[in-house]
């Protein structure tokens, strides 16, 4: 197997409040394009043609892997669904069979690796990755349900399963014809569910079951998450850390990096050119770090922590760990930071917020995320008019590219603010800033008389 298909077209509508700048394939994990990670992963498993489906935010998609090797573009210009996706790309694949992969998902190799195995073992005509649903609710996902290492049966967001589909298939070409009399809608919903008219790639893999053909099912080894809703974005990065740290063998600096005696680490380090880790610093596991970075006076760095190139983390802050920094970050001045920041944000001065911040993001003195309820409670974030309850870091908040907050801003737990914003001082935020939205706070002022005479003079 030679040839992968990519499917990076759609609009990521539910992964707001970041979809409004960016594709969501393209999101970083790792400090990395998500598909990028991806093609790269694909590309170590002997896959040389990549044929990538783009459509919205289509200059992201190529930005993030149009230099690699054997990358091919389709552009999706009506965004009909995964299936028209697959068709539009058929014309491109040249081998007898090949993957299909959602660009918005990271996974490990292993997954990949007995997928393909699997596949190729067989006479099947199709195989699909499939994941046990865990803390997921099975309303949210098309699932799968088994028998023996086959599928049984794929449903739409059905009201109980074991299974969900990872969004990664391994097919013949001989399925061709199966893609092109997709119905164009997901049929196989419970009774009172309510499908979206789209052509589905699951509801063709439901025809070939129904057709007697062979769909294997092949469950994940490790981690897979498919970053559909803003929290997964915490929750893929957390994973990507937690599976290299597990194989992480030893520390890693380079020659131009500078690591002070006086620094204390409990773990292991990969530090890049010209970094600096300096006297003071805590360091409380692994710690990647890039090139021309600085950690120093009195940091504190979390385990399992990620820092990009050229950033400052300094003056007793307090990264915690599972962290992701981005590129020319500033964290100092006693900021406590924990969750992902994408390139150049800011934090300063005793603020404390757990989140994902977005590129350019300039967080004021005092800002804080609250991220306990009184109640002890997971609070709900409305997903296109749908109120969800996070099934992972649900005291976070989401903060869109290019914002700022002002001084002594509060965000409270699980709420988004939209891209190009501002905060304003003292401003409490319960639910969700708009985008390109100022939001401040207008103050009753009470005058009274005062003077020596009030103290009897």
């Amino acid at each position: 197997m030679k040839t992968a298909v990519i499917l990076a077209a759609g609009e990521g509508t539910k992964i707001a409040p970041y979809q409004e700048t960016r594709q969501k394939a393209a999101l970083p994990i790792g400090n990395e394009p998500a598909i990028r990670r991806l093609a790269q992963l694909l590309i170590e498993l002997g896959i040389d043609r990549l044929v990538v489906v783009v459509g919205h935010r289509k200059e992201q998609v190529a930005e993030a892997v149009g230099d690699l090797e054997g990358v091919v573009f389709v552009e999706q210009q009506q965004r009909t669904g995964t299936n028209d996706a697959v068709l539009l790309a058929e014309p491109k694949i040249e081998d007898e069979s090949f993957l299909v992969l959602h660009g918005d998902v990271i996974t490990a190799p292993e997954n990949l690796k007995q997928l393909v195995e699997k596949f190729e073992s067989t006479g099947a005509e199709a195989a699909a990755l499939i994941q046990p649903l865990g803390a997921e609710k099975s309303l949210d996902w098309i699932c799968a349900s088994l028998r023996g290492e086959k599928l049984a049966e794929v449903s739409g967001h059905p009201r109980s399963s074991a299974f969900r589909l990872c969004g990664i298939y391994t097919f013949r070409r001989t399925i061709a014809p199966h893609l092109k009399r997709n119905p164009g809608i997901f049929r196989y919903v419970d009774v009172g569910g309510m499908p979206p008219v789209e052509s589905e790639l699951a509801a063709s893999l439901q025809q070939l079951i129904e057709e007697g053909r062979e769909v294997l099912a092949v469950e994940t080894t490790d981690f897979h998450v498919d970053i559909d809703k803003p929290w997964h974005i915490l929750e893929a990065n957390a994973a990507f850390l937690d599976y290299i740290s597990r194989r992480l063998e030893k520390s890693q600096i380079h020659p131009t990096a500078r690591i002070s005696e006086k620094a204390e680490i409990a773990g292991k380090i990969v530090v890049g050119e010209n970094s600096v880790v300096g006297g003071g610093v805590h360091i409380e596991g692994n710690l990647w770090l890039g090139a021309d970075s600085t950690i120093t006076r009195g940091a504190i760095v979390g385990a399992n922590t990620m820092v990009g190139d050229r950033s400052r983390l300094r003056d007793y802050c307090w990264v915690f760990g599972n962290a992701v920094i981005g590129n020319r970050c500033i964290v100092q001045h006693g900021a406590e930071f924990g969750g992902v920041a994408f390139d150049r944000v800011y934090l300063y001065h005793y603020c404390e917020i757990e989140a994902v911040l977005g590129s350019a993001v300039d967080i004021g003195a005092a800002t804080v995320c609250g991220t306990l309820r009184f109640d002890d409670e997971t609070g709900e974030i409305p997903i296109k008019g749908r109120r969800e309850r996070p099934s992972f870091a649900a005291g976070a908040c989401f903060v869109g590219d290019y914002c700022r907050t002002g001084v002594n801003a509060i965000l409270m737990p699980g709420c988004r603010v939209g891209p190009y914003s501002v905060v304003g001082p003292g401003v409490i935020v319960y639910d969700e800033v708009p985008p390109r939205t100022m939001v401040l706070l207008k103050q009753d002022l009470v005058q009274k008389p005062w003077g020596p005479e009030k103290y009897g003079w």
